[in-house]
């Protein structure tokens, strides 16, 4: 009995002090979270005041590559998926990398780049409970737990989703897998941090739907055929990011004059497109949820915009301009074949998340917070097709890969998602090569 009681009061006393230990991590990071937004707000509204201020762009480029890759190259810590890898391995993260987290990505958005504005907040939120646990000289588990709790407050309060967010820092780390001891804490953090945004005057998009879709097995059947799309369309977002930066690194040039070239090459494609694609493109995700009409190039030009921006010395996020991609794909699938465009640019957007972040869970309650339940069942389903469609690639190559999403495609369980592409990628080699000695064979 003695000892039930024991056990009973370290429970209860582990529960107490993360929540406590998580309620001033969500607090820290809903204000920096607020400062952020805020500035980059302001940023923005004196940026696109002037006609052709993207015509600054090259200028910008060079000037983030500059600060971020020469002036402070040791702090590499200032995108989400160096920091899943801080996390995997518990290392540290510095001043000059959470700075560079904050301060950049303002410049680049503002600038007219095409980043998007949750990462800053997930990254600095790392910083912060890197830096509280280093205060607190807990343990190096200590420190991980609240390293993971800073991510879910960040991505909760940029985009107003507590729920979502607090999950989505658990989930993120390992494809087909969860920390359970540590979703307490997460949630916790995930909601005080947007409870304080909120409270900071920072708003946030809802749309829930006005007319619940009507449950029939034609209309299931749809939502399973665009979940297919939109796994597809994930999968090629994830290999054009990559043939992107593998272009730029190709480059005979240092960074900064790459900046300089990328800046060009977005002012030539607003040229001959529309400068819509550039920044968060909030607008056109907006206008797509509520029933506008949308090109099948927006998502390609967005995801060419995005591209080159973070290829090429530019500083933000990923999820922002996934979103894009989903609601317009979302809304021009819908276009064409005469379904309801609000309802498929939410799925879209959700699903994009789901599948290029190999985060389903996260992106199905995600759908509910800001569509509402009617949206649920539709949302959950689509995403899990999604998210196994994109197979075994990811944004974030830092994840571990806990499972295999088909049991007839062998990969190696609990290696980075990096080296499952990289060895992918060498099969594919040796498979051309052997095409062409083959090929030469024949020919002689």
């Amino acid at each position: 009995m003695k000892k039930r009681l024991a056990e009973e009061t370290i429970l209860f006393l582990s529960v107490a002090k993360w929540v406590i230990l998580a309620t001033v991590i969500g607090a820290l990071v809903g204000l920096t979270t607020s400062l952020f937004i805020k500035g980059l707000e302001w940023s923005q509204s004196a940026t696109t005041a002037q006609q052709s201020y993207y015509l600054a762009l090259p200028f910008v480029l060079f000037l983030t590559a500059w600060l971020g890759y020469e002036v402070l190259p040791a702090s590499d810590a200032h995108a989400t998926n160096r920091v899943i890898e801080i996390i995997h391995r518990s290392g540290s993260i510095s001043l000059a990398s959470v700075l560079k987290a904050f301060f950049l990505p303002i410049a680049t958005i503002a600038g007219g780049g095409s980043a998007g504005k949750e990462a800053p907040c997930a990254d600095v939120g790392a910083g912060v409970g890197h830096w509280m646990g280093n205060l607190l000289q807990l343990n190096a588990e200590d420190r991980r737990k609240l390293m993971i709790c800073g991510v879910s407050a960040g991505f909760a309060s940029v985009f107003g989703v507590p729920l979502a967010g607090a999950l989505f820092g658990v989930e993120v780390l390992f494809v087909g897998g969860l920390l359970y001891e540590v979703i307490l804490p997460s949630l916790v953090a995930g909601i005080t941090a947007y409870q304080v945004s909120s409270l900071l005057g920072v708003t946030y998009f809802t749309l829930p739907l006005t007319a619940a879709p009507q449950f029939s097995q034609l209309f299931f059947a749809k939502v399973i055929l665009a979940a297919v799309f939109f796994g597809l369309c994930s999968a090629l977002f994830i290999e054009a990011m990559k043939v992107m930066k593998l272009a730029a690194d190709r480059i005979p040039v240092r960074l900064p004059l790459k900046g300089f070239l990328g800046g060009w090459l977005l002012v030539f494609l607003v040229l001959f497109s529309s400068p819509r694609y550039l920044g968060l493109g909030l607008d056109s995700i907006q206008s797509a949820l509520n029933g506008g009409s949308a090109n099948w190039y927006d998502p390609v030009l967005k995801t060419i915009f995005t591209g080159i921006t973070l290829a090429f010395g530019g500083f933000g996020g990923i999820i922002t301009p996934i979103l894009f991609v989903g609601t317009t794909a979302g809304a021009a699938l819908a276009g064409a074949f005469g379904l309801d465009i609000g309802t498929f640019a939410a799925l879209g957007m959700v699903c994009l998340l789901s599948g290029a972040a190999n985060t389903p869970i996260s992106a199905s309650i995600m759908a509910m917070e800001l569509f509402g339940p009617a949206i649920a069942p539709y949302a959950t389903v689509a995403c899990v097709i999604s998210f196994l469609m994109t197979g075994h690639r990811s944004i974030y190559p830092a994840q571990i890969l806990s499972i295999r999403k088909s049991s007839s495609i062998q990969v190696p369980q609990g290696s980075r998602i990096g080296k499952v592409e990289a060895a992918y990628h060498q099969q594919y080699q040796a498979l051309i090569d052997k095409i062409k000695k083959s090929l030469r064979r024949k020919r002689s």
